[in-house]
């Protein structure tokens, strides 16, 4: 494989790109910084095809980045393949508002062919190459110039070990006929509603304190206010203030600046400093949540009480059955918090639809209505249905009843 020097201008992307876009797939990975950001730097953006592989430097003078967003997120005929994807997809879509499709996660892929429910990157690798991974550089600060020959050499290699792996992946996939399971996996992944940062709905992500509608409405005013503040000074919204703070501010609203010392989170300053009058000003014009707006109540079945509980654990039993019969994660399949639900009586959820129903559902819910039951044969736990048993108690009866207790102890017949 052809590995170039690290692309700094636009022309070389450009060219790199154009040979890029007649390739089935490409592999990505992205280092950034976002410790001390509201907004992911990007640093580093590395990308490879079965042929050649390149690093590209979006911090160098003059460099126009287009022609590797309209590859990514344009073209497509060409599969774009991460590891752990979410981040990367993330920024791709801070910069264009779009992300990049068609696309392939091999985390994901794993839990569909294996019992691993978030493999990481070295650790695939070392499950299908065979090779270990140095990590030594994998706390750098990517911001910092010049990179050395390490740095790119180690930031290469994620994307090159992904192209020899996704082949080898995706022929087992092939295999195994599981890849339409992964159809919605990965549009979820790709759908850009995950990855908009609309302030208006910020308040959606903390907590809620009840349903008072007034509560509701300074939450959400605060919550957008603080968003923007965090994006004017380009910090982590947790160093404005951190959403335990703010959900008390909204449940217990202070009446003058000066109660803001009385906050727990807030320090002195907060009683005279202008973020401070910022904060107050939210609070005072800050409107009920409308009805339209109001959080629907979660809808659940009856009560789960203690035998309710049980029942849940049975189904938690029955998933590490499955997962293990057909060598599968068990979180592609289902979750705790799903599996409550169904205890409980609901039963409009995933896991009773598609390929999850004929895979787990069908066998979960038939649990759930009595007709599934455990059993223990040659020291293994298996699923058995109860007609089966029932069956099968009838047939043993009924050879008792046609043999004899004296012929089946080994009596001597007359």
């Amino acid at each position: 494989m052809k590995i170039h020097d690290l692309i700094t201008d636009t022309e070389r992307l450009a060219d790199l790109c154009e040979r890029l876009a007649e390739s089935e797939f490409v592999t990505v990975d992205t280092e950034f910084m976002r410790e001390n950001t509201y907004w992911p730097e990007l640093c580093l953006v590395q990308i490879a095809n079965e042929e050649e592989a390149a690093a590209i430097d979006p911090l160098a003078d003059g460099i126009d980045l287009q022609p590797l967003w309209d590859l990514l997120c344009d073209n497509e005929d060409v599969l774009k393949v991460f590891h752990a994807g979410g981040q990367d997809v993330e920024i791709v879509y801070n910069f264009t508002g779009k992300t990049p499709h068609p696309i392939f996660d091999t985390q994901i892929a794993m839990m569909a062919i294996s019992q691993n429910e978030q493999i990481g990157y070295a650790n695939l690798v070392e499950s299908w190459l065979g090779i270990t991974v140095d990590k030594g550089a994998r706390f750098t600060d990517w911001s910092r110039r010049p990179l050395t020959d390490r740095q790119i050499e180690y930031a290469i290699g994620d994307v090159t070990h992904l192209s020899n792996i996704f082949p080898k992946m995706l022929r087992k996939l092939i295999k195994t006929g599981r890849g339409a399971w992964l159809n919605a996996e990965m549009d979820k992944l790709a759908d850009p509603a995950n990855y908009a940062n609309d302030a208006e709905l910020a308040w959606k992500r903390i907590r809620s304190p009840g349903r008072n509608p007034a509560v509701l409405g300074r939450l959400k005013a605060l919550a957008a206010w603080r968003e923007g503040e965090a994006q004017h000074k380009n910090i982590p919204r947790g160093r404005i203030m951190r959403d335990e703070t703010l959900a008390d501010i909204a449940s217990h609203p202070p009446k003058k600046q000066a109660d803001l010392t009385k906050v727990r989170g807030l320090s002195n300053a907060w009683k005279d400093n202008d973020i401070g009058k910022r904060l107050l000003k939210v609070i005072d014009k800050a409107e009920p949540l409308s009805k339209e707006e109001m959080p629907s109540k979660p809808k659940r079945g009856a009560p789960l009480g203690k035998e309710g509980a049980l029942v849940a654990d049975l189904l938690k039993l029955l998933l590490k059955i499955r997962a293990r019969e057909i060598d599968v994660a068990a979180r592609l399949l289902t979750r705790a918090d799903e599996m409550e639900a169904l205890a409980a009586g609901v039963r409009k959820l995933p896991i009773l639809e598609g390929w999850r129903y004929e895979v787990f559902g069908k066998d979960a819910l038939e649990l759930v209505e009595g007709r599934l039951a455990f059993a223990v044969k040659d020291g293994k736990l298996l699923m058995t249905h109860v007609d089966d048993v029932h069956a099968g108690m009838v047939e043993a009866a009924a050879d008792e009843v046609i043999t004899g207790p004296a012929e089946e102890a080994g009596a001597p017949a007359e």
